[in-house]
């Protein structure tokens, strides 16, 4: 009997023991089946975190040459562009000549900007010298000039009194610009201007719109107070001269480039003739004022 009496006050004594060990390890396994289990969850997560950046719509067509996979490609910022583009393309003789497929992409952002001038995968693009130059793309390219819109001024533009470049006048000031970091006259200029004057997006309420038409809208809208953008003629039927302070007074403007990595003379003189024609029919009269760099002779 005594031994039994012993066996059970060991049992009694060790049973505790076994209990929280038991529970030791529930407890290591409980947590390790987190730790997996959020490493699964988070895995998974991370696979759906990257949004790709919105890239450029694209409007394309086919030509005769449908059997010959050659596309031209052209890369335009103006949706106006774009159509007006693809319309006199997919009727050119040479390109129906040369190319099966016509593709036209319009720009939204510089991440496009990058993604088609950088990586070189057009061969006309509408874009202004600087973006060439950063890039090296006449260097690697090949891209030509061959034709200048002409240079322009960057301003502050409001809708009741003449914008002042003063601290203490644009603080607190709702102003628009551009949300596209290469732009002269409606970001890189006044972001200048604004902080030299010693101001930050902390003190000043900085909205970002995708174009200039967006920027002009908003200010007769009353969502700003103030936009950074060039002056147009046409501007002059919305607003007033009176209320434009100029920021910098030549600003280059956009030009006309073709990738020349061949001596295709054909190619370079009818993109020159519907460059020409896109100017002469444009609706603004910016785009109307075109001139032509190494052009060809009229009879080619």
């Amino acid at each position: 009997m005594k031994s039994v009496h012993k066996s059970l006050t060991h049992l009694v004594i060790f049973l505790p023991i076994v209990r929280i060990i038991a529970t030791g390890r529930w407890i290591i396994l409980l947590i390790a089946a987190l730790v997996c289990g959020s490493a699964g969850y988070f895995s998974k997560k991370i696979e759906f975190i990257p949004v790709p950046p919105q890239t450029g719509r694209t409007l394309t067509c086919q030509t005769e040459l449908q059997n010959n996979l050659d596309t031209f490609s052209v890369y335009v910022t103006d949706g106006s562009i774009a159509n007006m583009a693809l319309e006199r393309l997919c009727d050119n003789k040479i390109i129906k000549r040369q190319f099966g497929q016509v593709r036209v992409i319009v720009g939204q952002s510089d991440y496009d900007t990058f993604r088609y001038i950088n990586h070189g995968v057009v061969d006309l693009a509408l874009i202004k010298r600087n973006v060439v130059d950063a890039f090296g793309a006449d260097q690697i390219y090949g891209l030509t000039l061959i034709a200048s819109h002409p240079n322009y001024s960057a301003f502050f533009i409001s809708q009741r009194e003449k914008p002042l470049l003063e601290k203490e006048y644009l603080l607190g000031k709702r102003i628009g610009l551009l949300d596209y970091p290469s732009s002269r006259s409606g970001h890189i200029v006044p972001k200048t201007i604004l902080q030299n004057l010693g101001l930050t997006e902390n003190n000043v309420d900085i909205v970002y719109f995708n174009s200039h038409k967006d920027l002009r809208r908003a200010l007769l809208a009353g969502e700003v107070d103030i936009i950074s953008s060039y002056w147009a003629e046409e501007d002059a039927q919305i607003l007033s001269k009176n209320y434009a302070t100029p920021l910098l007074k030549s600003v280059s403007g956009m030009q006309w480039f073709l990738k020349m990595q061949m001596q295709n003379t054909d190619l370079l003189c009818a993109m020159q003739s519907v460059v020409k024609d896109i100017a002469d029919s444009h609706a603004r009269p910016y785009y109307k004022t075109l001139v032509l760099v190494n052009g060809c002779s009229e009879d080619e």
